[in-house]
Order: structure tokens, then sequence, then C-alpha cells
């Protein structure tokens, strides 16, 4: 089975950032020769020259796809799964949108069955992500929300509401699910942007026991995808 890991927090945060090399930043990201970005949004990506490193995907050629339908991107998955043997990190970029679009295309529709169909769609895409090769690692790039339970504030991976949310626990699926967190450096007038890999009082993080050692890191991908290989490897 492939590995199902999430990348949550806010716009802005650093989420893909880390998909690309960048010096400056001391980012060494993730190979595009062994990666596919599937852009649920269709946003440019936020990285200099980025149309030269990712191009149209075209089956047994390119390595970006624009698709927000549930339907398409479990054929994708299953493609790329089947004939792209070289591609061992898809991305999932603004995941959050697979269910928002949808439920925008059944706003009108008064029955709540849209709601189980918008669970469905969403369960049968991330479920088919983690059931790919065993060489494969899923990035899912998603927002954050926060809702109140039991009294507190709680921040989890963000979909349309309670009613979904009593449907499917997607946290659930992942292996992995890593929340950004900006430092503001206000001497240097700079942001430090890292994952927290593990629980904290804030963050509901979660990984294997030593698969990270520490519960910040650099929001590097490429960092991520090494750690969990080598976890993955140690005997």
């Amino acid at each position: 089975m492939s590995q199902l890991i999430g990348v949550v927090g806010a716009q802005g945060t650093g989420k893909s950032t880390g998909i690309h090399a960048n010096e400056e930043l001391g980012i060494r990201g993730l190979d595009p020769k062994k990666t596919i970005i599937i852009n649920i949004a269709g946003k440019p990506l936020p990285f200099r020259g980025w149309k030269k490193f990712y191009t149209p995907f075209e089956g047994t050629t390119g390595n970006f796809l624009v698709e927000s339908r549930a339907e398409h991107i479990i054929k994708a998955l299953r493609y790329i799964n089947d004939s792209r043997t070289e591609i061992i990190n898809i991305i999932i970029d603004d995941a959050q949108y697979l269910m928002s679009f949808e439920f925008m295309e059944k706003a009108l529709r008064k029955d709540w069955d849209k709601f189980n169909e918008i669970g469905k769609h969403a369960f049968d895409t991330f479920n088919i992500a983690r059931k790919l090769r065993e060489d494969i690692k899923v990035f899912v790039l998603t927002h954050a929300d926060e809702i109140q339970k039991d009294f507190e504030t709680v921040r989890k991976i963000k979909t349309i509401g309670k009613m979904m949310d009593n449907i499917i626990d997607l946290e659930g699926l992942f292996l992995v699910v890593l929340y950004t967190k900006v430092n503001w450096d206000s001497k240097a007038e700079k942001g430090e942007y890292l994952f927290i890999t593990n629980r904290t009082n804030e963050y509901p993080a979660k990984s294997p026991v030593g698969m990270f050692k520490d519960i910040k890191i650099p929001n590097d991908l490429g960092l991520v995808a090494e750690l969990i290989d080598k976890y993955n490897e140690d005997e």
C-alpha cells in the first residue's frame, strides 16, 4: 500500500512551497521527474519557473493535472499506479476544493443525499490514494478548519461541515498528518515556515513514534519523504 500524508494549514503558510527545491529557503523539495501534481483549484504553483518543471499531464507524458472531479482523479491515480512506474510522489493540492466544488455544484438540491454523495466521493478518492504501489507517497495539501468540540477549539482537515464530518473521519485514512506553523521574526522581518510533526496542545498532528525526531521541521516535502523512507527502512 502507498503512504497517505496530509499537510494541513491556512493559505500562505508554506504547504505548496515545500514541493520544489529552493536553495535560498533551504528546501530540497521533490524530484519533478518522479512527481505528479493533481491541482484541484487550478492555481499556478508558487515557485519561479514552475512551468519548466511541471508540464500538462497527458497520460504517458507530463506531470501537472488540473482536475476537480473525484471520478477523474481516481482514474488518473490508477493510471499513474499502473503505467507511470517512474512516479513515486503524487501531490493532491488544495484538496479541500474536491468537496467544496462539488457542494457548490449541488447547492440548489434540497435533499440531504448530496452530503452522502460528496462524502463518498472524497472517501473513494483518498481510499484509492492509499492503495497504490508500495513505493508511492501521496501528499494531500489541504486547508485547516477550527471547530468547537467539548468546549474547546479544535483544528482539523477542512470539509464542508458537520454533516460531512459525521459521515467520514478523513484524518483516520492518513499515516501522517502534518500541520503548518509560521513563526514571525520581527527583527529579520520574515517568517520561519515549519511543519508540526506530532500532537501538541495547539496542533492535532500525527505520525508514527520515531518517524520524526523533532516536533518542528522545515516545510520541505523532500525532507519529509526522506525521513519517512528512513523510518520504513530501519530495522
